[in-house]
């Protein structure tokens, strides 16, 4: 499956149970892979992340919860690590056609 779309890392640090597993169910609904406790990556067209920083703006506390968007490059793509219990990568499910 191929689609123009970027690669997103989303890390989140919500205080309240509620808004973090409705975070966590908005990236879900994304497409998002979870591979951390409050990190996901999600591959997104840029209609779908204006979209979705909009939904999460609108769920989160901005004096209690954080949310950071890391849109990566091909060339840091590639460049991913990963030390300990092997955690399956959206990379893995898909081809990454950048633009």
């Amino acid at each position: 499956m191929a689609k123009n779309a970027s690669f997103v890392l989303v890390a989140y640090d919500i205080i309240d149970d509620k808004r973090r597993t409705r975070i966590m169910n908005t990236l879900l609904d994304y497409g998002g892979k979870r591979v951390n406790y409050s990190v996901f990556e999600c591959l997104l067209t840029q209609l779908e992340l204006k979209k979705l920083r909009g939904e999460l703006e609108g769920i989160i506390d901005r004096s209690e919860d954080n949310i950071r968007f890391y849109i990566l490059c091909e060339k840091c793509i590639k460049n991913i690590e990963n030390y300990g219990v092997e955690v399956i990568s959206i990379l893995d499910e898909v081809r990454i056609e950048f633009f």
